[in-house]
């Protein structure tokens, strides 16, 4: 019996060894040697400093700056708290969240009458979703390009240039990751009268 003990705990101590460092170790060497800055974050910099990640939500309620979709989470895009709502189509607090939003999105572009894509009234999966689609990034085009005093096709040509195909070409939509967006906006020059 003692015999067996031993045989067990060596191969324990292996086994541990094996799959609780080396190979953590090998995966993290490599990832930091072929992929350096996904492995680190995806952080985006500006001037030095870091601003966000191209993989996590930021809030932005200001009508200059295109709004992401909702987040789940209890401090808004709190990547520790990463999770859904969970709430089902008929409950009282998902009506009255996209009620709240659609109100939010009417106030800051009263004469927008284009019918308002789902991602901008409902949170993602995560709660932390940095993307939007196409069709939101458009419906909020007009608004943004009215308030920073540019023209609606510069806007859209930024849409374009910040907009992801499909990952390998056949999974997921296209989306406009928004804090990137955000980004190249605030990099223009500012226009007369705008503050």
């Amino acid at each position: 019996m003692l015999k067996q003990l031993k045989i067990a705990a060596i191969l324990f101590g292996l086994i541990t060894i094996l799959t609780g460092v080396l190979y953590p170790a090998l995966i993290t060497g490599l990832a930091q040697v072929i992929f350096p800055y996904q492995a680190n974050g995806s952080l985006i910099t500006q001037n030095g400093k870091v601003v966000g990640s191209e993989l996590i939500g930021q809030e932005f309620s200001d009508p200059k700056y295109f709004w992401g979709r909702l987040s789940a989470t209890d401090h808004p895009y709190d990547a520790a708290a990463s999770s859904g709502s969970n709430l089902g189509p008929t409950n009282p607090a998902l009506i009255k969240e996209v009620s709240d939003r659609i109100a939010a999105l009417k106030a800051a572009d009263p004469g927008n009458d284009q019918l308002i894509p789902v991602d901008l009234v409902t949170s993602s999966g995560s709660g932390l979703d940095p993307n939007i689609s196409i069709a939101a990034a458009q419906y909020q085009a007009a608004r943004v390009a009215r308030v920073r005093g540019l023209p609606l096709a510069q806007v859209q040509a930024l849409i374009s240039q910040y907009t992801t195909g499909r990952t390998l070409g056949f999974l997921g939509e296209p989306r406009v990751n928004v804090l990137q967006l955000n980004l190249a906006l605030d990099r223009l020059p500012v226009q007369a009268g705008i503050k």
